[in-house]
């Protein structure tokens, strides 16, 4: 029966209740609490000396999803708050109050509930690891241990706000031509859905031949007016399958970031982009005071890419062994020689954080530099490549006017 009722207590739903109340100076007092009901709300406050006058249960949104952003948001504003002075909880209040997101406010509230009821921040945030990863557990932790929380956390703001600001030029880089193709698709679709078959209707009482070009489209028009929904649940369901075996496939995953890194032009930027993350999670660390081994643990993750987190792990093996980080990185083979050199100077000189963010910032300009010139070079591809495409099948159906037109003139 012992059992049976810590697993009943283990069980019961928490919820955020508001409440008023006064003290017993009678200044009115007012706050939010996370319990199980109402009346341990009530005797929680009344064992705190405080009169209740108003309990009410908050209504519990939904929320959108908790985004990089919002995360980031959330170390900047919290970095900030305690360079100011604010107490951690108080700290804590103002920005899940502040917060626009329901989701990402219950987070921080459990969050804070958790450091009220005697744990420490790094294992409240280790409570949620879709949200806090093994790198802003530990640099938190380093600075719970050396006394600089708010240091440390405004260096892992700007970490954060810095891979964020990458991830955003390639995906506004990629953006663009997406955007473009998807319109083309879905413009060729109604012509060859609506507007082609409406053309058949009035060729078919012309009693001629058509022209070779004109036929082929009609011939085409027929069958995507057939299998439309064969095609578009075919691509669907193959992009679905690809995601789902890409997620459980390790040996998919790193094929697929193999090639990546190899494509003309964007294998570059991708290349790039995942060597200023690298460096800069690893300088990040190591001014943290992360002893080395330790920091490759999370820098392999942040890479995001299974290339250089295999390539991680072995560098990680390599220094546990004595050999020093430029010689294991040299063995790895897959930084070029401008990083392994500042990184030798970076180790001979004692400032290997400092290197180590030199390298990502000439990365990340790079990564912004090509990204540029990617987006101004898009452009007049995708057009010289859709133009053709729509133009061939406008006029393909124009022929046979045009025909007869010239058949009527002469």
């Amino acid at each position: 029966m012992a059992v049976n009722t810590k697993k009943t207590a283990a069980t019961v739903k928490e919820q955020i209740f508001t409440w008023e109340g006064r003290d017993r100076a009678g200044k009115v007092m007012r706050g939010e609490m996370r319990a199980a009901s109402d009346a341990v709300v009530r005797a929680s406050l009344r064992r705190q000396g405080v009169n209740v006058t108003k309990i009410k249960k908050q209504s519990r949104s939904v929320g959108r999803k908790i985004t990089d952003k919002d995360l980031t948001m959330f170390t900047r504003q919290l970095a900030t708050m305690l360079k100011s002075g604010v107490p951690l909880l108080q700290a804590f209040d103002i920005v899940a109050k502040g917060h626009a997101n329901p989701s990402m406010t219950r987070l921080l509230l459990d969050i804070k509930n958790d450091v009220e009821t005697g744990s420490s921040l790094t294992q409240a945030f280790r409570k949620h690891p879709l949200y806090f990863d093994q790198l802003f557990c530990n640099l938190v932790q380093a600075g719970e241990q050396a006394g600089i929380l708010d240091s440390l956390l405004d260096r892992l703001a700007t970490y954060k706000e810095k891979i964020l600001a990458i991830k955003g030029k390639i995906k506004s880089a990629l953006f663009y031509p997406t955007a473009i193709i998807v319109a083309a698709v879905i413009v060729v679709a109604v012509i060859m859905i609506f507007v082609i078959p409406a053309f058949k209707e009035l060729f078919s009482g012309f009693g001629a031949d058509l022209p070779g070009p004109t036929q082929l489209v009609i011939t085409m028009s027929d069958f995507f007016v057939e299998y439309w929904w064969a095609m578009f649940l075919g691509v669907g369901g193959s992009i679905y399958g690809f995601i789902q075996a890409k997620k459980r496939s390790k040996k998919l995953q790193e094929s697929l970031d193999r090639t990546l890194l190899k494509l003309p032009v964007f294998g570059d930027i991708i290349r790039k982009a995942t060597i200023a993350r690298w460096t800069r999670t690893m300088s990040t660390m190591f001014a943290a005071g992360v002893p080395l081994v330790e920091a490759l643990d999370s820098v392999g993750g942040a890479s995001g890419n299974v290339v250089y987190q295999n390539a991680t792990r072995k560098i990680q093996t390599e220094v546990s062994t004595g050999t020093s980080l430029t010689v294991a990185m040299q063995n790895s083979e897959v930084f070029p020689s401008m990083v392994l050199q500042m990184v030798a100077i970076g180790e001979e000189s004692g400032a290997l954080d400092s290197m180590l963010g030199k390298i990502a910032d000439f990365f990340e300009r790079e990564v912004d530099d090509a990204v540029d010139a990617l987006t101004s070079l898009m452009e007049p591809m995708i057009m010289m490549t859709l133009g053709p495409l729509i133009g061939g099948l406008i006029v393909a159906m124009y022929l046979p006017i045009f025909k007869m037109g010239a058949a009527i003139g002469a």
